[in-house]
């Protein structure tokens, strides 16, 4: 198979969905893999690198999409990359389609065939190839949130852990998953007064026993989150439906009740954001403020390092992107039910529920799909 990975163009995005170490994996599968000249710089990977693991290199981002069969990429396709996709050819990469109604009707005018990251399962009911950026997102949010609280950029002028004699700061994370419970772990180890909420009581249970000296935990009902955010000078928002657009946590009304200067840190920003108010940033601009509450909405936080990031998610995405290339999408997902899972379009036809719900449209199985 023809595998192309172009140049990810989202502002300040600096990850690539291959690695040099995949492209070799790739070729020695008997596979062509076509980069896109300079595709690999914000992770510190020159197209030399791919050149000494076998692939080859192209001078832009329409010769990528016009050669490959597959292209492999890190976050979903913007306008003008959508408009080079074409039926038959597959997209592996994120989607996140439930709140891009946009990108989802230029995805199914194109007619190809579209696997989200996002969306891939596990046998534990995990979701693999988002538990890396999950991760890396999560230990990051306290990190930027302590940047946002300084005076210097319209925050309280906290310090995260305090010092002898004042008290640190106190977080509220939402979501014990992946992403909190790192976030959680972060903000405790930074000093901070962390205080973690979720709706699955064995989830509760867990988090106690293994870091009930580190932070605290409590049920996730809106009036224990209404109750926390009060006091809170920061609030992390680490809450997934898989697929499906976040559900609002906090809304408008709620932040006059918050701290002036107080932080909301949204890692749910990729599915629509868990804050009423929430709407995305970039690296380049990534505050803004709403009665008083700062927001930390950046959609592709990973991308700030980037060689971490493309490094953990190249670890995970590899044996899906040489099964898809070893035998082709549908034997692919017909062999694996979590990498069907996976499947969010095909030839113009929606094929993930939760996308369908969110957006009004209609859908079809992923089985239905595989028998097209």
């Amino acid at each position: 198979m023809k595998i192309g990975c172009p140049k990810e163009i989202k502002p300040q995005e600096f990850r690539v969905g291959i690695t040099p170490n995949a492209a070799h994996e790739a070729v020695l599968h008997g596979h062509e893999v076509l980069i896109e000249t300079g595709a690999g710089m914000g992770s510190g990977f020159a197209d030399a690198d791919y050149v000494a693991a076998g692939a080859k290199i192209a001078a832009s981002a329409e010769a990528v999409f016009a050669a490959a069969e597959m292209i492999v990429k890190v976050k979903e396709p913007q306008p003008a990359e959508r408009a080079r996709l074409r039926q038959g050819q597959v997209l592996f990469t994120y989607l996140h389609l439930a709140p891009d109604p946009a990108q989802t009707a230029d995805l199914l005018k194109s007619g190809a065939t579209c696997i989200a990251y996002e969306t891939v399962t596990d046998r534990m009911g995990g979701l693999p190839l988002l538990a890396p950026m999950s991760e890396v997102a999560g230990r990051l949010a306290p990190q930027v949130g302590a940047w946002t609280l300084q005076k210097a950029n319209g925050g309280r002028g906290v310090l995260l852990g305090g010092v002898p004699g004042v008290a640190p700061a106190k977080v509220v994370v939402i979501g014990g998953g992946v992403v909190g419970t790192h976030a959680a772990r972060v903000a405790a180890g930074m000093g901070a007064d962390v205080t973690v909420l979720d709706r699955s009581l064995p989830r509760l249970r867990y988090l106690d026993d293994v870091f009930g000296r580190d932070f605290k935990t409590a049920y996730a009902s809106a009036g224990n989150i209404a109750d926390l955010i009060v006091e809170a000078d920061m609030v992390i928002g680490a809450v997934l439906v898989p697929g499906a657009a976040a559900p609002k946590l906090i809304s408008r009304a709620q932040l006059k009740t918050m701290k002036p200067g107080s932080a909301l840190v949204d890692v749910a920003i990729d599915q629509g954001g868990c804050f009423e108010t929430s709407h995305a940033t970039t690296h380049q601009d990534p505050i803004y403020e709403v009665d008083g509450v700062l927001h930390y909405c950046v959609a592709n936080m990973p991308g700030a390092v980037a060689r971490t990031s493309t490094l953990a998610l190249g670890n995970a995405t590899l044996p899906f992107m040489l099964a898809l290339a070893d035998k082709g999408w549908k034997q692919a997902c017909a062999d694996d039910a979590h990498l069907l899972a996976g499947l969010n379009a095909h030839a113009g036809k929606l094929t993930y529920a939760a996308v369908g719900e969110a957006l009004g449209l209609p859908f079809i199985t992923p089985q239905a799909a595989l028998a097209m």
